[in-house]
């Protein structure tokens, strides 16, 4: 009974705290003077249509290593549990996954490089249009997750995996330490030229930042995958 209690006022201080954040919200009616100086700034200092993503990876580009850092470690606590689990040996009753379809596997096999592609085009225009690293990254991990379901004995080879992981998150710190040596800031795409506003190879350094997380989250994403599928 008490504990039904304490429930129910729990609920009724959430629903309290939610009303009074919906009911009193009001829209900011002027930017923030950082907020400002991104937008006036932004495009002339970053050279990136797609100011958003880009403030993120840049301005803010410590934000974003601790982001991709608890990544990184939930991907290896997530392995190391699961390796703990596996020690302790399979359940007998537990059975093996069965083969989907013929179709199911078919069409798996042509979406597959179509998905992969499509993420990869996000993270590579990701100072163009909307998306970047983490998107684009996670696009590649919904790829594997559908080769997993059609072919259930399919597997990763982690070596690859492992390799890709590694020289992805090195060589994003590097260009921090770049950025920071070169132009005056870590993570400064400005070491590298800006180019035509708006075209593919343009943005300085921000092109090679998204490919790099969007490789780092895509590889560590698909060995959570392939761990749980274990």
């Amino acid at each position: 009974m008490i504990k039904r209690l304490l429930i129910l006022i729990l609920l009724v201080l959430f629903a309290r705290m939610f009303y009074d954040l919906t009911v009193h919200y009001q829209e900011p009616a002027a930017l923030s003077p950082l907020a400002t100086h991104y937008v006036a700034e932004g495009p002339d200092e970053l050279g990136a249509p797609n100011l958003v993503t880009s403030v993120v990876v840049t301005y803010r580009g410590l934000d974003t290593l601790g982001e991709v850092t608890v990544l990184f470690l939930s991907a290896a606590v997530v392995g190391l549990l699961l390796a703990l689990g596996a020690g302790e040996g399979r359940p007998e009753s537990a059975a093996e996954p069965s083969a989907s379809s013929e179709l199911v596997q078919t069409l798996a096999q042509y979406l597959l490089p179509i998905i992969l592609l499509f993420g990869t085009y996000i993270f590579v225009n990701g100072h163009l249009t909307p998306g970047g690293g983490f998107q684009g990254g996670a696009v590649i991990a919904s790829g594997v997750l559908l080769l997993f379901l059609a072919l259930p004995r399919a597997g990763l080879r982690h070596g690859l995996l492992a390799l890709l992981e590694s020289l992805s998150g090195f060589g994003y710190v590097l260009v921090g330490l770049l950025g920071l040596v070169l132009a005056g800031g870590f993570l400064d795409n400005r070491f590298l030229p800006l180019g035509d506003y708006g075209s593919l190879f343009s943005a300085g350094a921000i092109p090679v930042i998204y490919t790099l997380i969007g490789l780092k989250v895509g590889t560590e994403l698909s060995s959570v995958l392939e761990r749980f599928k274990q």
